[in-house]
């Protein structure tokens, strides 16, 4: 699952996986990693993941189906 939605979800901002992982500072071959399913992020490179991509931790593991988190929504109505 948390493979499917870090492809997805990097893939809709148009990041290519070079890019993410510079920005997150983690090794190309690691990111690729994370996407094929072979690895999973620390939790410090998660948190840097779901700030860099604008959803919440529990998105990207699958643990809800709502991109944006609560206070993310609760922000864009103000």
């Amino acid at each position: 699952m948390f493979n499917n939605r870090l492809r997805e979800v990097r893939m809709s901002k148009g990041l290519t996986q070079e890019k993410l992982s510079e920005i997150v500072g983690v090794g190309l071959r690691n990111y690729q990693y994370y996407e094929q399913g072979k690895h999973v992020p620390s939790f410090d490179v998660l948190i840097k993941l779901a700030d860099v991509l604008n959803v919440s931790i529990d998105y990207l593991v699958g643990r809800d189906d709502f991109i944006l988190s609560q206070d993310d929504m609760n922000l864009s109505e103000d």
